[in-house]
C-alpha cells in the first residue's frame, strides 16, 4: 500500500520560513518523480514545485520561484519543500504527489500524478 505522509506545516508570520517533508512508503521511491501542490480555500489545487527521480531537475511555479526549494533524499524516501519569505497568499493545504517515471524529467501536470498525500496546512499571517 502506497503512502505519502506530509509534515512540517504550521502557522508562521509573513517573511518567515517553513520546511515541509513528505515520507513515502510502499513504492520504489527512486523510480518516482515527486511534486508539491497546494490548495487554498475556494480555489483549485495548483502546482508548486516538482523534482525528477534523480534530484537533478526541478521546476517551480512562477509565484514561488526564488522563494521555495524542492529537494529529495532517496535513501530516506523523503521529498522536501523549503519555503522562505512566506506571504499570506501562500496559505493553503500543501500536498505531495508521486508519479512513476524513469526519465529525467519533472512532472508539473496535476493529472499525471499517481499517488497523493493527505496534505499539511500552512498558514501565513500578515
Amino acid at each position: 500500500q502506497v503512502q505519502l505522509v506530509e509534515s512540517g506545516g504550521g502557522l508562521v508570520q509573513a517573511g518567515g520560513s517553513l520546511r515541509l517533508s513528505c515520507v513515502a512508503s510502499g513504492l520504489t521511491f527512486s523510480s518516482y518523480a515527486m511534486g508539491w501542490f497546494r490548495q487554498a480555500p475556494g480555489k483549485e489545487r495548483e502546482f508548486v514545485a516538482a523534482i525528477d527521480w534523480t534530484g537533478v531537475q526541478t521546476s517551480y511555479a512562477d509565484s514561488v520561484k526564488g522563494r521555495f526549494t524542492i529537494s529529495r533524499d532517496n535513501p530516506k524516501v523523503t521529498v522536501y519543500l523549503q519555503m522562505k519569505s512566506l506571504k499570506p497568499e501562500d496559505t493553503a493545504v500543501y500536498y505531495c504527489a508521486g508519479r512513476k517515471i524513469l526519465t529525467i524529467t519533472t512532472v508539473t501536470d496535476i493529472k499525471e500524478y499517481d499517488y497523493w498525500g493527505q496534505g499539511t496546512q500552512v498558514t501565513v499571517s500578515s
